[in-house]
């Protein structure tokens, strides 16, 4: 497969919320789905990762702290929100701390709809972004 030119490091925020999305995320780097295939390593530090999945609410605090991890990536980073809670708040979007998505606070490259979203779904967009990474 010829659409990696380097093996991206992939870092996982988890604002809040059920957990669903981390639970799914996890299962990538189970043997059924195997996000290494593809060139891909999870990594706990975000300050050396190339993409980002970002799960659940962002609210007051995580603004903060989320800012400061997009900040530290590499140069070429990428984004991914996952899950409807990151995209729009999801089911605590009526909530007093809740911003209500993402892109309110770092820019994001594409969005997982879904609740929580399939682990194939999370990997057709990590493809996706892969695509684009220099």
């Amino acid at each position: 497969m010829d659409i990696v030119k380097k093996s991206p490091w992939v870092s996982v925020f988890n604002g809040g919320g059920c957990a669903g999305c981390s639970i799914e995320l996890k299962a990538l780097v189970t043997p059924r789905y195997d996000i290494e295939r593809f060139g891909c390593l999870l990594r706990s530090s975000a300050r050396h990762a190339d993409i980002l999945f970002v799960t659940g609410t962002i609210n007051r605090q995580d603004r903060n702290r989320i800012k400061k991890v997009y900040e530290q990536m590499s140069p070429n980073k990428k984004v991914i929100a996952v899950g409807s809670c990151a995209i729009t708040g999801g089911v605590f979007h009526n909530s007093y701390n809740v911003t209500c998505g993402l892109e309110k606070t770092i820019p994001v490259d594409i969005y997982v709809p879904g609740c929580p979203p399939r682990p194939e779904s999370i990997i057709d967009a990590l493809l996706k972004v892969l695509r684009t990474l220099k």
